[in-house]
């Protein structure tokens, strides 16, 4: 049976590069914000959905989804947030445990599922090990800043829409401090996969 590790965290708190360093390990990854991406591509299911509740003028030019229009529409109204979440959400569900399945069919001895909201979206019995990338608070809000271009307060309301860092860790089976190097933070990982036998021989 494979194991499968839930890969989560905060926003800017590194879990991208923990993500990037389990592929280079040989992990397939799942990654939710790619599953999201690819659910509204034009011609699938969700991408009809969207347009028949938000309209066409979500729609680039190409006939694409205008993510930043949708972004507009949703972001200060909770409402029409739900309409989408109720679209985008399960769709994105299915794909990933779609993708999950295959992998385990093919073989794989650990499948990782990065889903930044892992524990806000109560998927946590999907996994059998949670893994949680943790920095301290100040660390967090200077990288959202600088790589977002984001203000103080643009940066602390999208950090305040998920869960506490240290909420995260606490209901972790394992935690990568990043702080750190790049360095220390593979030497964490690489003992955790170690301990848990999650690595192919």
């Amino acid at each position: 049976m494979a194991l499968t590790i839930g890969l989560t965290g905060g926003i800017a708190s590194g879990k991208s590069t923990v993500s990037a360093m389990m592929r280079e390990l040989g992990l397939p990854v799942i990654d939710a914000d790619e599953a999201a991406r690819a659910v509204v591509e034009p011609g699938e299911e969700a991408y009809r959905q969207i347009v028949a509740v938000f309209g066409p003028d979500v729609l680039q030019e190409n006939g694409e989804i205008d993510r930043a229009k949708l972004g507009a529409i949703v972001f200060n109204n909770e409402q029409e947030r739900k309409k989408l979440n109720a679209i985008v959400h399960p769709a994105v569900r299915r794909k990933m445990l779609a993708e999950k399945e295959k992998l385990v069919r093919s073989g794989a001895k650990t499948v990782v599922l990065d889903i930044p909201l892992l524990f806000e979206s109560g998927l946590t019995d999907w996994v059998d090990r949670v893994l949680v990338v943790y920095v301290d608070d100040d660390v967090q809000l200077r990288r959202l800043m600088v790589r977002n271009g984001f203000t103080e307060e643009e940066a602390l309301a999208r950090i305040r829409a998920q869960w506490p860092l240290e909420e995260k860790v606490k209901r972790a089976d394992a935690v990568i401090d990043n702080n750190g190097t790049m360095e220390e933070t593979r030497r964490q990982l690489l003992s955790i996969l170690q301990q848990w036998d999650a690595l192919e021989k």
